[in-house]
């Protein structure tokens, strides 16, 4: 089997932001983040070796190491993607992205009520997509890293609703965390997600 190059920790690209502590965003980061890619890379080096001969559905340590893999890999995936759509210099939503908010949900105040809403009502992610085969966008819960998510979609904005996301900073607040980041969205990042130009 090739020897795959194994994945590694993406740096913030900001020290603190405003709502969100350095001492938050370094555990969540530095410590959880980090542990994922770690977590990933452990998993596919522990998957060249193993006995597919032994594979079974209800217990081998082929099914239980791919489907740990595909939990790590997401973690990493949509910790990256959180973390690139915030930024510490925020501004209006503007871009084709908002045009396209609106197309879909008939206003852009629509759409931040209803990914609000998911937010509280999710146990894990709330993630803005596009849907390739429905040819739109969608709001989905990823309710823990590898479950909930749709197949065929493009990440266009992800918020991270696990407590650990804020607990040092909001403790149980999870409605003014999920308000704070509203206003911490890094537009550029999430326009460029589809190649859609800011203004």
């Amino acid at each position: 089997m090739t020897e795959l190059k194994p994945l590694a920790v993406k740096p913030l690209k900001y020290q603190s932001l405003d709502g969100l502590s350095s001492k938050q965003l370094s555990e969540h980061h530095d410590v959880l983040y980090a542990g994922y890619v770690k977590k990933y890379n452990e998993i596919t080096a522990a998957l060249a070796e193993v006995d597919l001969t032994t594979a079974n559905a209800t217990f081998s340590d082929l099914r239980e190491l791919k489907v740990e893999q595909s939990f790590a890999l997401n973690a990493v995936k949509l910790h990256e993607a959180y973390f690139d759509n915030l930024t510490d210099k925020p501004k209006p939503a503007d871009g084709q992205i908002v045009k396209a908010i609106e197309s879909r949900w008939g206003s852009y105040q629509a759409w931040v009520d209803e990914f609000a809403a998911l937010g509280l009502a999710s146990r894990g992610w709330v993630a803005l997509v596009f849907d390739k085969t429905l040819d739109r966008f969608e709001n989905y819960i990823f309710d823990v890293h590898n479950q909930g998510g749709v197949a065929d979609t493009k990440l266009i904005l992800v918020l991270d609703v696990y407590e650990h996301a804020y607990f040092l900073d909001y403790v149980t607040g999870r409605k003014a965390y999920i308000e704070k980041f509203m206003a911490l969205i890094d537009w550029d990042e999430v326009n460029s997600r589809l190649n859609f130009p800011a203004k």
